[in-house]
């Protein structure tokens, strides 16, 4: 089963502190974000992955791990620490089951309330000025998923919008929802020359 894990990183575009390792299976049922070694006491995979040399922040969402490392220190190493933690902890058979995943998932019409709401009252009121509108178009488990229009659509700086004004907001006033998935096709629209920013 070890030797089965897949694990893949991903590095924060705006923040290089910042690593998302996306395994193929579920580490953890619920969400936890840790700050430091105090906090992590009582739940093995975070004890495990503050050992490791670096680690500073660490939040587990499903079968997402999310690290922040020490400024200016090397993801080479640290990566390979961080999937071996977590390679050793689903061999020890300490990760949840499907049972245990699927009695830890809100209720997702109560997640689509409070998404809405936030929408409504400060999200899309803030990018109004620029032409800009937020729909949300579905909350399936822990993920919503928005469409950007006006303003938004095909400009060159939505995924810096989403990535650090829009899904940090939602994620922050609704802890529900751990990932936003931005379904727009900003190749379309009324800003043809939209390329991704880097």
């Amino acid at each position: 089963m070890d030797n089965e894990t897949k694990i893949t990183a991903e590095f924060d575009k705006e923040n290089s502190e910042v690593c998302k390792f996306t395994v193929d299976r579920p580490v953890y049922a619920g969400k936890i974000d840790i700050r430091n070694r105090e906090q992590a006491k009582g739940i093995p995979l975070a004890e495990k992955l503050f050992q490791i040399e670096d680690v500073a922040e660490v939040s587990v969402y499903g079968a997402v791990v999310v690290v922040t490392r020490g400024v200016g220190k090397d993801w080479k190493e640290i990566g390979k620490h961080v999937g071996a933690v977590i390679r050793d902890y689903i061999q020890a058979g300490m990760a949840p089951t499907e049972e245990q995943m699927r009695a830890s998932l809100p209720d997702q019409s109560v997640i689509r309330d409070k998404v809405l709401e936030l929408l409504e009252m400060q999200i899309n009121p803030g990018i109004a000025g620029h032409g800009g509108y937020v729909e949300l178009i579905d909350v399936r488990d822990n993920s919503a998923y928005i469409r950007m229009s006006g303003g938004c659509q095909g400009c060159g700086m939505a995924d810096v919008t989403l990535k650090q004004g829009i899904e940090r907001l939602i994620r922050e006033e609704v802890p529900e929802v751990w990932e936003v998935f931005d379904t727009t096709d900003h190749a379309a629209g009324k800003n043809p020359y939209y390329e991704p920013a880097k």
